[in-house]
């Protein structure tokens, strides 16, 4: 039910959040210090797996909901991408595009075809009934502490 891309610029995902039958709209990607954080999967765990990265990550402290559920947590900084899973411990990817979600398929198609992250989360959301209500864009800052591409916390409420 979301739609996360990287481009190696700017990370965008899209807003819907789906309650029963109800569509509500949420913000699934932040910013934390020099990190981008974004998560996938059911709410409760995925909140949780962002306030243990915001409190330091310490492994002993990792959700023990976490262990069991399916939610995964993305943190992408000038290292690269980390993905959390199931364990305090990420996977390093090695790529420097990729996407998450429900709606990745058509994502990573997009960007395969030259289209950007913000265009990649249209792209998805077209076509992936769970993705829509708009769309939100964070960039990584440069080292020097400088923004490069599209500004910062913009939110798009594109048609999906």
């Amino acid at each position: 039910m979301t739609v996360v891309v990287w481009d190696g610029h700017t990370l965008a995902a899209d807003r819907r959040m789906l309650s029963g039958s109800l569509i509500r709209s949420c913000t699934k990607i932040w910013k934390h210090k020099k990190n981008l954080i974004a998560m996938t999967g059911d709410w409760d765990c995925g909140a949780e797996m962002v306030e243990w990265f915001k409190n330091g990550a310490k492994p002993e402290e990792f959700p023990e909901k976490a262990r069991e559920d399916v939610s995964v947590l993305i943190v992408i900084n000038h290292k690269g991408i980390f993905q959390y899973g199931a364990g305090p411990f990420p996977v390093r990817l090695e790529d420097k595009k990729a996407a998450w979600g429900t709606g990745r398929e058509y994502a990573e198609a997009a960007m395969y075809l030259g289209q950007d992250a913000y265009q990649a989360v249209m792209v998805a959301c077209q076509f992936q009934s769970d993705c829509g209500n708009g769309i939100i864009q964070l960039t990584l800052e440069e080292k020097d502490g400088k923004q490069k591409g599209r500004s910062d916390a913009k939110v798009h409420l594109a048609k999906a």
